[in-house]
């Protein structure tokens, strides 16, 4: 209720969690008996108790208050108390979990810090309506004896301005330490392979110490074999265990192989490298340095994603918290085409890129595809704002002279029934109307009410908007005879419907951004 003058938050099914809690103490016991009688059971589901009755328990005791004063949460572990004057905005922070989402009260602080409450939360849409109503409980308090930064409820969504990207930070820090990693062990694979290549069968008067830099050649006979399914089981076993008792081969080295067979092993470096037999000769696998330095080429490509969201953070670093950012797909393209030409040069050039003219010719070539890719894609991930979209009128494009434009509004409305619109029809063939369909024809069309509509505000997206609505689309706020409508389409596409139903542009009204 919007006048109340005291807010609590306790958990649902306090009852239920209190009997969790006597389970938990139950299970310490067991756990004890378990220990004094050697009863592995009791061992093993008494710790178990213990844990789930600890979640119960700090569930239970969670508790938020709110008041004249200002915020006061408690949990089992923490205390803290928030005065509305320290308090900038009360916002809805959605956490997504498996199958899920999970909406909590995020509060932003004054100095810019946000703390997340323990309650209010939601974690299905059967509990939202009570959700949503403990927040606007407590918005209307902070509006009483507060100043919020805001007039509306901000939404911190996935790909929202304001959310903290800690996994991506560490997304694309273990990325970019497994491709140094995996280049840092390229000249070491790159010298193994030429020391292999350049190996000689071992002299009868070698030493047995230095036997394992030329090819020790040892004769055995095969005992048995297992051809299993998997790559990884197959075995060959060999009589009187000499020169081992076992190799694992390849599934088709182990069907080739039979028993009583004589077999030529080859050892260097204290490991059998090949196997040869009268019908089949294996060899063992080598890591190429070719191989390991388009792993690591790999993993440095595969840690731009995360990096390209980072850098769209940061030049989104001005926008309100609530503001959706640009999607970062344009960048993913750009790199999915740098490793079209990256990995092959990588596996093909490990230790010398530059060593031939045929390299230099693919590696400049490369660096200015992926050059243009990037600026391509910085183009097309930029911050546009309502403002700097210019003007243009509707042309005449497919039957009849109509424009179908991919614009929709979020409301139901009874020009937009349940959402059915996908798209907006302009032009000479009838009024501006609402179409589920890209066209040709007005099928299915329902006429815009234009003299009910008044535009009140054009931004950016935001994460109350939801996830029908593209990240680089604008949002028109419209006033349907008292009722709040948006409208959602690309930002030249909406300036040209807003142009063509007469409700003409407004400067950008996007918030507040965060003190």
């Amino acid at each position: 209720m919007a006048d109340a003058r005291e807010v609590i938050c306790r958990p649902a099914g306090r009852r239920v969690l209190g009997w969790f809690t006597v389970l938990g103490t139950a299970g310490a016991g067991l756990t004890a008996a378990g220990a004094a009688y050697g009863a592995e059971l009791l061992e093993v589901v008494g710790p178990a108790l213990v844990l789930v009755a600890l979640v119960c328990l700090y569930v239970a005791t969670s508790r938020v208050s709110a008041d004249a004063y200002g915020l006061r949460s408690r949990t089992l572990l923490r205390r803290r108390s928030m005065p509305w004057s320290d308090i900038a905005d009360l916002r809805t922070y959605i956490q997504y979990g498996r199958n899920q989402e999970i909406h909590r009260v995020s509060v932003l602080l004054r100095d810019g810090r946000t703390r997340r409450l323990p309650l209010a939360l939601s974690g299905s849409s059967a509990n939202r309506p009570e959700f949503d109503a403990r927040l606007d409980e407590l918005r209307a308090l902070h509006r009483r004896y507060g100043d919020p930064a805001s007039d509306h409820l901000p939404v911190i969504a996935y790909g929202s301005a304001g959310r903290f990207p800690a996994v991506t930070w560490l997304l694309c820090v273990l990325l970019l330490a497994g491709a140094v990693l995996a280049a840092w062990y390229v000249p070491g694979r790159a010298s193994e392979n030429r020391a292999w290549k350049a190996a000689v069968p071992c002299a009868a008067a070698t030493p047995a110490a230095e036997r394992g830099e030329c090819l020790d050649i040892r004769h055995a006979v095969i005992l048995r074999t297992k051809v299993s399914h998997s790559e990884a089981g197959s075995r060959l076993y060999f009589a009187d265990g000499r020169p081992l008792e076992r190799l694992g081969v390849s599934r088709e080295a182990a069907g080739a192989f039979r028993p009583g067979d004589s077999v030529e092993l080859t050892v260097w470096r204290h490991q059998v490298r090949e196997v040869e037999g009268d019908r089949y000769v294996w060899r063992a696998h080598f890591t190429g340095a070719g191989d390991v330095a388009a792993v690591a080429a790999g993993c440095a490509l595969a840690a731009g994603y995360p990096g390209a969201r980072l850098l769209l953070r940061r030049r989104g670093r001005r926008l309100p918290d609530d503001e959706v950012l640009p999607s970062a797909l344009p960048y993913a393209a750009a790199l999915v085409g740098t490793a079209v030409w990256l990995l092959p040069f990588c596996y093909h050039h490990p230790t010398d890129p530059l060593g031939s003219p045929g390299a230099v010719v693919w590696a400049v070539g490369g660096t200015a595809a992926t050059l243009a890719m990037i600026t391509w894609a910085w183009h097309a991930t930029r911050i546009r704002t309502p403002g700097s979209t210019p003007a243009g009128g509707a042309g005449p494009s497919g039957e009849a002279g109509d424009l179908f434009l991919a614009a929709h509004f979020l409301e139901h409305t009874d020009y937009n029934p349940h959402g059915f619109g996908t798209h907006i029809v302009l032009g000479d063939g009838g009024p501006p109307a609402v179409t589920p369909h890209p066209g040709p024809g007005r099928f299915a069309a329902r006429r815009i009410p234009v003299e009910r509509l008044t535009v009140t505000n054009v931004r950016r997206a935001r994460g109350s908007d939801g996830e029908s609505v593209q990240r680089s689309w604008h949002i028109a706020d419209m006033d349907d005879a008292g009722k709040p409508v948006r409208l959602a389409a690309a930002p030249d596409d909406l300036t040209r419907i807003l142009d063509v139903l007469g409700c003409g542009r407004l400067p950008q009204n996007a918030g507040r951004a965060r003190p």
